[in-house]
This record gives structure tokens, C-alpha cells and sequence, in this order.
């Protein structure tokens, strides 16, 4: 009897290393719609129209009805068809108490997100949560691991399920799930024996390929030892600081909304990118959180980790991941935000010339052909050492629909890894620049300090490029989500 499975790749492996009993490693968000044609006259919401989405969905999602399982002895996860696949197992139901606050649904989510997958079932799940506002809105927390997705293939994944259209859309027929025969651990191992066996000629048809395409071979070599490197000497200790310390089972999570034009016209004052701009933010409310923690800055070598995708335009739609990551610190021990701005410019700058975002990159081609064992050393470079993570991602631009339900605001998750007590994530969406912060509240017990201070940052900045503010947009469903995208009255003062 034949059988199917798709190898996991080796930083997708490194994502299930990385996790542990108290490190959970899915990418979640939280997202917040209006009601609109869901709303059921019982106050409630229909669920059902959502389930007949996703259901109709899942053909073009084949991870979404796979699980992992390990080759034995290799300690490597491949992916299989999960013959006993539930669709109601994966789709969860429940409300807010009433008044349904921004508040409750935030400590809701944190709850939820705090939970770990189960890894003999496909690794995902998504909470739909009715009573937000009164019954005005409702929401969706989306819980998927991130051996499955990156930042970028989160947002086409959000295209899939979602739409543009602000209609309901009546589910099409999907094609009938056949499980595939799933392969057992002595197949598994043979298959892997004879990939190995494959190794010396697959590295001479790689070396081959790599004179070939090499414009200057002695350049592209000494660019990639050097970005090698530098991966492996980014930071060989980090300093202790309030943000970093043993993590324990909880979460919090919280959320802020900025307009996009806001950060765009910042970026053309400063000849920056929006990139650049984020980490300016950062660096200010770092700087002010340390010091209200009583912790001098100025002593403190704060690194952060900013993943950077390599995805190319032929993997566009594609789960799985294919980012690497920047290491760099950040002046904390510096005040005013031009200069803060012009260190970190220059740094990201440096950083694109020397393609530091090959040394992951490169690491996890090697680690293809490593055990388990091995690749443990590369999931850590994707981790550390740092004191928190800041990712980024462009989303969808244009208002998005579930069935027929404005999308409102959509707050990302970035998982906490080892002695990181605050993980920061950003994604811009149909005008606004929506943050989510994720943090063990054992570690960093005033979360809602930490949102402030990165609220003064963004007016100090603004303040500094000379742009007027048009203030945080209020919608009446979430407490601080966007309402329809305004345009920026004012781009800079005279």
C-alpha cells in the first residue's frame, strides 16, 4: 500500500524544538469584527455560516487537516493526513460576560493563548467570541503554530479565509477529504536512510549550483562567511533586564492602534522606513519602562531580534516559514528620538549591506541534512541570545469581510521564547497599524505601563518629525480599533 507524508523543513522542525512546557510556539491574533449579517435575533451570532467558510476553505489550506508525526530514532516531524479529522474540534464557541469589554475580551484571549496545541491533532484552532460591546461585535482568536506559518503566510492565510467582498458568500462545494495512507515508523525510517544516503551527491549537485549562479564567487563567499558569522557572534550573553526571567504557564495581552499615514509621513520626514520608525518607538518606551522599573538604561546593551522574510515571489500563498532574523541593540541609553532614529537607521542599514539574513538562512540549509539533535543548535539561533522580539508585517490594505462582518481590528501574537517576558508584534491593516503585545505577567507584572510608555514614544517621535497627530481611531466595537481609514490632514508642521 503507498503512502504520503511531507517532510517538515528544518526551520519548520526548529519551531517544535523550541517549545516546552512553559514556551509555546503558535502565532495567534485576535481579531474584531462588527456583526453585521451574522448577527442572529437572539442576540447572538451564526456560527454556522462561519464553520461553512472555513469548511469550504480547507481544500486550499492541506495543512489544516495534517498532523505532525516524528521519524524514529532521526527525531524529525513529517506531516501526515489525519484520518480522524473534526472540524468541531478545531472551531471553538463562547462569549463575553456581559458588558463584553475590550478588557474582558483581552484577558480572554490571553487565557486561550497561554494553552498549548495538541500535537496529535492538526495544529490549529480558532475561538469565535460573541457579546463583545454589548452584543455589537464579536471576535476570533486564531491559535496556529508557527511550524505551520510565518508573519507573511498568516496574512495570506487571512485572504484565504476571509474576503473582500462585503456580501455574505454562500460556501462552495468542497472537494471530499480523503485522508492519504499514513506511513508507519519503520517506512518513515527507511525513507530517511536513503535520503541520507543521498547526502554526498546532493552537496556536489548543491556546490555546483552555487559556482554557477554566482556573479563573483570569492564575493558571494566572503558575503555569506561573514553573515555566518555574524549570526554566530551577534551576542553570546544578554544583559539581565525587567523584561527578561524564567517564564511561567500565563500570559497577558494587550493592544494599541496607530493610523498607517501617521508612520508614512514620519518615514518621508526622517528618509527612514517604516521599520526604522518602530524600533524608534521601542527604543523610547524601553528606555521609559527601565527607568520606571528604577534600571539605569545607559548600563543595559538591550538586543532585539526583527524577522526578516525571504520569501520570494513564487512562494507568495505558501505555509510554512521562510523568514530569517536581524539581531541588533537598540540605543536605549539615548533620549532624544532623532538620534535614536539615526542609530538605528544606520544599523539597519549596515545590516542589509552585510545580508546578516543569510547566517539563519544559511545555518538551516545546512541543518536539512542534521538530526534532530543537531538542529536544536540551529532553532537557537532563531531565538537568541536577545531580550525581545519585534516583528512587523505589511497586511491587507483593503477592508476585509467574514461573511458579510467588517473586520475591525486585528491584533497580533508573537510567541515568547525562552527568558523573553514581552513579545511585540505589528501589522497594518486597511490604514491602521495595529500592535499587540504578548507578556508573561510574571515577568513583566505591569504590561499596561509598558503600552503606555509606547504610547509617549509615538507622540514624542511625531512630536520630532514635526507631524501632527490625528490620534489613535476609536471604533465603538473594540475601545481603540480603527474606524474606516482617514486621511492625514496635516502631514508635517511648518
Amino acid at each position: 500500500m503507498s503512502y504520503h507524508y511531507d517532510r517538515l523543513t528544518a526551520m519548520d522542525n526548529a519551531f517544535l524544538i523550541l517549545e516546552k512546557p512553559e514556551v509555546q510556539m503558535h502565532v495567534a491574533s485576535t481579531m474584531i469584527f462588527e456583526t453585521g449579517p451574522l448577527a442572529t435575533t437572539n442576540g447572538g451570532i451564526n456560527v454556522e455560516s462561519i464553520k461553512g467558510m472555513i469548511r469550504s476553505s480547507l481544500h486550499r489550506i492541506p495543512r489544516y487537516r495534517q498532523r505532525i508525526q516524528t521519524i524514529p530514532l532521526d527525531g524529525r516531524a513529517v506531516w501526515v493526513d489525519d484520518p480522524h479529522f473534526d472540524l468541531d474540534y478545531h472551531i471553538r464557541h463562547t462569549a463575553l460576560p456581559k458588558p463584553g469589554t475590550p478588557e474582558q475580551l483581552k484577558k480572554l484571549s490571553a487565557r486561550v493563548m497561554a494553552q498549548p496545541l495538541d500535537r496529535n491533532r492538526p495544529l490549529w484552532e480558532t475561538w469565535i467570541v460573541e457579546g463583545l460591546d454589548g452584543g455589537k461585535g464579536f471576535a476570533m482568536i486564531t491559535k496556529v503554530h508557527h511550524c505551520m506559518i510565518d508573519g507573511i503566510a498568516g496574512v495570506d492565510l487571512a485572504f484565504i479565509l476571509l474576503s473582500t467582498e462585503p456580501e455574505p458568500i454562500e460556501p462552495s462545494e468542497a472537494p471530499r477529504f480523503m485522508p492519504r495512507p499514513v506511513p508507519t515508523g519503520t517506512e518513515l525510517l527507511m525513507d530517511e536512510l536513503g535520503r541520507r544516503a543521498q547526502l554526498p551527491l546532493r552537496l556536489m549537485r548543491g556546490v555546483q549550483s552555487f559556482i554557477d549562479e554566482a556573479d563573483d564567487l570569492r564575493e558571494e563567499i566572503s558575503v555569506r562567511a561573514g553573515a555566518l558569522l555574524q549570526t554566530l557572534g551577534a551576542g553570546l550573553r544578554t544583559d539581565a533586564t525587567p523584561l527578561n526571567g524564567k517564564l511561567g504557564p500565563h500570559r497577558a495581552f494587550d493592544w494599541y492602534d496607530i493610523p498607517l499615514e501617521e508612520f508614512r509621513a514620519i518615514r518621508k520626514s526622517w528618509n527612514c522606513t517604516i521599520n526604522d520608525v518602530v524600533l524608534t518607538i521601542v527604543t523610547g518606551a524601553v528606555r521609559e519602562y527601565f527607568i520606571h522599573r528604577s534600571v539605569d538604561p545607559s548600563r543595559i546593551d538591550f538586543k532585539v531580534s526583527t524577522p526578516v522574510s525571504v520569501r520570494g515571489g513564487d512562494e507568495q500563498g505558501e505555509l510554512g516559514n521562510r523568514v530569517s532574523s536581524w539581531v541588533l541593540s537598540l540605543p536605549i541609553s539615548e533620549h532624544e528620538p532623532r538620534k535614536q532614529l539615526e542609530s538605528i537607521h544606520s544599523e539597519t542599514s549596515r545590516l542589509k549591506q552585510s545580508r546578516q539574513a543569510l547566517g539563519v538562512e544559511m545555518m538551516m540549509k545546512v541543518a536539512e541534512w542534521t538530526p534532530a539533535t543537531l538542529l536544536s543548535l540551529g532553532a537557537q539561533s532563531i531565538s537568541g541570545p536577545i531580550n525581545t522580539i519585534i516583528t512587523n508585517v505589511p497586511g491587507p490594505q483593503v477592508p476585509l469581510y467574514c461573511q458579510g462582518a467588517r473586520l475591525r481590528g486585528m491584533y497580533p501574537l508573537v510567541p515568547l521564547m525562552e527568558n523573553l517576558g514581552l513579545g511585540i508584534a505589528l501589522i497594518s491593516s486597511a490604514g491602521t497599524i495595529h500592535w499587540g503585545f504578548n507578556a508573561d505577567p510574571d515577568v513583566v507584572p505591569d504590561l499596561d505601563v509598558f503600552v503606555e510608555k509606547i504610547k509617549l514614544a509615538t507622540q514624542r517621535v511625531r512630536d520630532a518629525a514635526g507631524i501632527k497627530t490625528l490620534g489613535a481611531p476609536v471604533s465603538r466595537n473594540t475601545g481603540s480599533s480603527p474606524s474606516d481609514p482617514t486621511p492625514l490632514a496635516a502631514a508635517k508642521a511648518n
